[in-house]
């Protein structure tokens, strides 16, 4: 199903009180099939307009949609997502990040600049979301549409990587094996620690049982003064024969398998799983992180497939994902988990707090 996607942002003093508005219409542009608005807070108006589209490509996905034409107002954001212009700002740079991964979920996704006087829905959405959080005693966000909102407070999941390990440097397969964090990997876990202890509001710290995981975790719970739980599932893919191999070693040693094993996620490395089987045992995580800490905030440490399958199903997204999302070294997602059964990605991929 196509759909379009409109969308705008405003901040009244930029920065200032911020807001956005997005609409998400039938192809034919005859029926309004889910809108939001919401305050932010204090923001520039780049923040907003890039918060407006993310909000409108979840509406999108929600809705079912697998083509998406997206409209809006603001150059920057249409010509950025486009790729012609690039982007400087860290800020920038992590809500464009967040909107590429949600606009790959899609089979396509294309951007058009248009007149702000072609954007008055979405406009208004954003002034009356400002309007509102203006006024005490009034509610911040304009709902969206009762159809597409999510029901209930969500277990929130801070997704974490790991920090460097010598085979992480040298682009090695780390499936199963144990290596230590190197200098540079715990300077990126106290970064990490630091920042998270600063953030606050986490209820519980879970992690892989491996070393650069749980080391990792550890400065982190440390920092947030919590125990850290240990969950075998949160285990880093079994990579078998391949384990230790760069990719160009593990292509030569099998090549045919390893062709097709990018393509197809039931197949398993010698020896090893299958990114299926990756997704069986963190479903199964994942439906009892929500049964245990309903309604709370979980930093979740591990390594990038599993963090991948859970934005993956977070997103309801395709397998394809699990190639073309990127997650750096210490970087932080976010992924939120309703009790209705829907979820949202809020970020990914933040390293700006490593310097």
């Amino acid at each position: 199903m196509k759909v379009l996607v409109e969308a705008d942002g405003g901040s009244r003093g930029n920065p200032g009180p911020a807001g956005y508005g997005c609409v998400v219409w039938s192809a034919d542009h005859q029926t309004v099939l889910a809108e939001q608005g919401q305050a932010i807070g204090v923001a520039t108006n780049n923040v907003a307009e890039y918060r407006g589209l993310i909000a409108g490509l979840e509406q999108a996905r929600r809705v079912g949609a697998n083509e998406v034409g997206v409209s809006m107002d603001s150059k920057l954001v249409v010509e950025q997502m486009a790729g012609r212009w690039k982007v400087k700002h860290p800020a920038m740079a992590e809500l464009q990040q967040q909107a590429r991964a949600l606009a790959s979920t899609f089979d396509s996704v294309t951007y058009e600049w248009i007149p702000r006087e072609r954007n008055a829905y979405a406009d208004r959405l954003a002034n009356e979301a400002m309007d509102a959080a203006a006024k005490p005693g009034e509610a911040v966000a304009v709902p969206p549409a009762v159809w597409t909102g999510n029901q209930g407070a969500p277990t929130r999941l801070l997704l974490l990587r790991h920090g460097q390990t010598e085979f992480s440097r040298q682009r090695r397969y780390s499936g199963r094996g144990n290596p230590e964090l190197t200098d540079t990997g715990r300077s990126q876990a106290d970064a990490a620690a630091r920042y998270l202890a600063q953030l606050g509001g986490i209820d519980a710290v879970i992690t892989s049982p491996l070393r650069r995981a749980h080391d990792t975790a550890s400065a982190a719970a440390k920092a947030l003064g919590l125990d850290v739980t240990v969950d075998d599932e949160l285990i880093e893919t079994d990579f078998g024969a391949w384990e230790g191999l760069t990719f160009a070693e593990a292509r030569e040693r099998d090549p045919e398998l390893h062709g097709n094993w990018l393509r197809d996620t039931s197949l398993r490395p010698p020896g090893g799983e299958s990114f299926d089987d990756v997704q069986d045992r963190v479903q199964r995580l994942r439906a009892r992180i929500i049964a245990e800490h309903p309604g709370n905030t979980v930093l979740v440490v591990s390594h990038v497939t599993p963090i991948k399958t859970l934005l993956r199903l977070a997103l309801d997204a395709g397998t394809s994902i699990l190639h073309r999302l990127h997650l750096d070294l210490a970087s932080l997602s976010i992924a939120e988990f309703y009790p209705d059964g829907n979820a949202s990605v809020r970020l990914v991929n933040q390293t700006s707090y490593l310097g």
